[in-house]
C-alpha cells in the first residue's frame, strides 16, 4: 500500500513539474519567442535548433542556455545573426534554477507538435 502511494505521489509530482515548466515558459518567454514565428525575437523552434546542434546532450543544452540567459552576452551567443536582427536579449532577473526549468522544457518539447496558443 505504501509503495503504491509513493508511486502515485512521485507520478503526480512529475506531472506537476512538467506543468510548472510549461507555465514558466508560456508565462515568460512566449511574449518574445513564439514557438513557430520570429516576430520580435527568434522563434523557439529556431533557438532550439541552434542549441541542439551545439549541445545535443540535454544537460549541456540546459546548462549553456540557462547560463547564457542569466547573463546574455554577445561574445558567448550561439546566434549572432539574431542579435544583429533583434538586438541582445535583455537581463531578465530570473534565478538560474528557473532558467534551467525553462531550458529543460524547451529541450523536452517537440514544438512541431505544439499548436500555436496551446499550453502543454
Amino acid at each position: 500500500m505504501i509503495k503504491n502511494f509513493f508511486f502515485i505521489f512521485c507520478l503526480s509530482i512529475s506531472l506537476h513539474a512538467t506543468d510548472i515548466r510549461s507555465l514558466l515558459f508560456h508565462g515568460n518567454c512566449i511574449t518574445c519567442h513564439d514557438e513557430h514565428t520570429s516576430i520580435s525575437a527568434p522563434s523557439t523552434n529556431e533557438i532550439k535548433s541552434h542549441y541542439l546542434k551545439a549541445f545535443p546532450n540535454k544537460e549541456d543544452f540546459v546548462s549553456y542556455m540557462a547560463t547564457w540567459i542569466l547573463k546574455p552576452q554577445k561574445e558567448t551567443s550561439l546566434m549572432l545573426h539574431s542579435i544583429k536582427k533583434y538586438e541582445l536579449m535583455p537581463l531578465l532577473g530570473f534565478d538560474e534554477e528557473t532558467l534551467r526549468d525553462i531550458a529543460g522544457y524547451i529541450y523536452d518539447t517537440d514544438f512541431s507538435k505544439v499548436h500555436p496558443g496551446h499550453i502543454n
